[in-house]
């Protein structure tokens, strides 16, 4: 079930029941319930990354190795981000940080640590605003360009990898990553990290939910994270998982 596939199937239905009305009567109350349908249709499709609606997006691999992919959006943050990269580092342990184009300025310095300590860097737009879906097809590419350059101009890479906004996607949002050839990122383990959860709960939901190829979502912006980041590579090592950054798991570039 696609975008396209969906449309066409409800175009094909209001014009039948069009039809039937003008042949024969049919009441146009029939109409409600194709326009529901494709309404609810559209709401999950945009709102499910999973569901490869809009773009196709990669959420996890489908492989028997105990590996993993472990993936931080929101960041950089002056406060937490370096504790997340020190706890890596001591677990020997890669990740993949979706960033804010305009939390870049003033944390040059951890973009450029993330770098450094050989994680891989991707795109997540540049407001990351409430209201960034209803935005047109250059407005997407002006949000995933300005990141772009901003990440660009500390560490000299140009970015592959782009994880949309709340995982909404929309029919330009695809359009504009399509266009900068990006690959679209998910994941298939929601660690709700910012939710009002307590940490020993984040931290069941997502060990409970660990097996091979999972791409686990957490945010680098609060204490509880760091929490459930410790405890999770502590499970993932007593349990023989490997850690590998996203692209090593997906078998993709981050980089051009």
């Amino acid at each position: 079930m696609t975008f396209k596939s969906t449309r066409n199937s409800f175009l094909i239905t209001i014009s039948v029941i069009g039809l039937l009305h003008a042949f024969f009567g049919l009441s146009l109350g029939w109409l409600v319930l194709p326009s529901t349908v494709y309404l609810a249709l559209l709401i999950y499709g945009s709102a499910i990354i999973q569901s490869n609606f809009h773009a196709q997006a990669y959420c996890y691999a489908d492989i028997a190795e105990k590996e993993i992919a472990l993936s931080f959006d929101d960041g950089p943050n002056r406060e937490y981000t370096p504790q997340v990269l020190s706890i890596l580092a001591q677990h020997n342990a890669p990740a993949t940080f979706f960033v804010i184009g305009k939390n870049i300025q003033g944390n040059e310095s951890i973009l450029k640590q993330i770098d450094v300590d050989g994680h891989s860097i991707g795109n997540h737009s540049y407001t990351h605003s409430f209201f960034v879906d209803f935005k047109n097809l250059q407005g997407f590419k002006d949000e995933l360009n300005q990141t772009a350059e901003s990440v660009f101009n500390v560490i000299g890479k140009r970015m592959k990898l782009f994880r949309p906004p709340y995982g909404v996607t929309t029919p330009n949002l695809a359009k504009a990553s399509n266009g900068l050839d990006y690959s679209i990122i998910g994941w298939n383990i929601r660690s709700l990290d910012t939710t009002a959860d307590s940490a020993q709960t984040i931290t069941r939901r997502v060990q409970t939910q660990i097996k091979p190829g999972a791409i686990i979502l957490f945010h680098d912006t609060s204490d509880k994270t760091i929490q459930v980041l410790k405890q999770t590579l502590d499970f993932a090592k007593e349990n023989d998982y490997k850690i590998v950054s996203v692209e090593q798991l997906l078998k993709i570039e981050a980089y051009e």
